[in-house]
Formats: C-alpha cells, sequence, structure tokens
C-alpha cells in the first residue's frame, strides 16, 4: 500500500518544508525592500517573488512590519510600542512614550540587535532606506495621526518628529555611546526628566497646562 504524502498547505511549493519557505520568504523581503523601499514594497509582491502564495506569507509572519523586524533580526516591535502608548489621554503621552521605548531597550535580550537595526537605520545602503521608511510610516506618521486635533495640524509632523529626536538622542546617549550618567541612571528617573520635554513637542505646551 502506497504511503500518502500529507497535503500541502496554501500556496506551499512542493518540496519546501516549514524552515525553507520562511527562509525563502524572508530572502525575498529583504531583496523587495532593499530594491523598492519599505513604502512601495508589498505582501503580495514578496509572496510572488518567493514562489508562494499571499497568504502563505501572512501565515509566517502577520503583516509588512513583522517581515521588517524579521529582516533586520530585532526582537522588537517599534510599531506596537508607539501603538500602546499612543492608547491613552493626550496628556501623558511623552511620559509614555520614553517610558515603553526604555523599558523594551533595557532588556537584554532586546538591546544588541537594536543598537545594530539603529547604527544600520543611520547608515548608507538599502537597508538604511528601508528602515527609515518603516519608523517614518510606522512611528512619527502615527504620532502625527493621534496629533491631528492638537494645536495647528500643519505643524502635527513637526512635533511629532521633534519629540522622536528627543528619544532617538537619549537612546543614542544610554545604549549607543554609553555615556555616564545617563547609562546608569533608572528608566524612571529618565522618564520623569525626559517626558515632560517630549510632552511639549508633542502638545507645544508644558505638561497640564
Amino acid at each position: 500500500m502506497t504511503e500518502r504524502s500529507s497535503p500541502r498547505g496554501p500556496g506551499r511549493p512542493r518540496g519546501g518544508t516549514p524552515g525553507d519557505l520562511r527562509a525563502r520568504i524572508l530572502a525575498a523581503a529583504t531583496a523587495e525592500f532593499g530594491e523598492r523601499g519599505y513604502e512601495a514594497a508589498s505582501m503580495r509582491a514578496i509572496a510572488r517573488r518567493a514562489g508562494v502564495d499571499p497568504a502563505l506569507v501572512h501565515h509566517y509572519f502577520d503583516d509588512k512590519q513583522r517581515l521588517v523586524a524579521e529582516v533586520v533580526e530585532v526582537p522588537l516591535r517599534p510599531d506596537r510600542l508607539v501603538r500602546t502608548a499612543l492608547d491613552g489621554p493626550l496628556d501623558g503621552l511623552g511620559e509614555r512614550l520614553v517610558r515603553a521605548v526604555l523599558t523594551a531597550w533595557d532588556s537584554p535580550a532586546v538591546r544588541p540587535a537594536a543598537v545594530a537595526a539603529l547604527r544600520s537605520a543611520i547608515g548608507q545602503g538599502p537597508v538604511a532606506r528601508m528602515l527609515r521608511e518603516f519608523l517614518r510610516r510606522e512611528i512619527m506618521h502615527r504620532i502625527a495621526e493621534r496629533l491631528d486635533d492638537v494645536g495647528d495640524p500643519a505643524e502635527a509632523e513637526l512635533r511629532a518628529e521633534l519629540a522622536a529626536s528627543q528619544l532617538v538622542g537619549v537612546i543614542m546617549v544610554r545604549y549607543v555611546l554609553e555615556f555616564e550618567p545617563i547609562a546608569s541612571l533608572p528608566v524612571e528617573e529618565l522618564v520623569a526628566r525626559v517626558g515632560p520635554a517630549v510632552q511639549w513637542h508633542l502638545t507645544g505646551r508644558p505638561p497640564g497646562s
């Protein structure tokens, strides 16, 4: 009696193991992001390049943001951190953003890969371009959208970028340059000191005013 093979999943090429397929999709995503950038690349185009059905790409990777995190090998989803911080009243948003970012970066499981990704983002080449587009689209734009109803809507993106520049500066000094005493300060002390400055950038007014 002939042994019957188990049915293939949707879009799975013959002979492809889950590990092989996942690696093939990641390779296709790396190439697609490199050639087209983050915004122009699509899950369908990545699936076509990998030779699989788009449903299989979504099976292994929930969305394009997850693919970016996997491509740069960072166990951190900055878009989710920002989304969680934005889910609350505007008052206190600066402190929530600082706390969420620093708590994540303080994790020993996250910091090495996150530092490497940050260095890539400020470098040259296709990976750097992809990371910058990802950060602008998934972080800057999300924050700016939250600020549309505060002050002059035309300045929402500027306020978001000013707030982000404050956070990036702290990240660089604390985790990349490792300058003391900032490198050793407790997260909550940094939240108390930096949060109000970030809040000022976000709203154009001091916290609580």
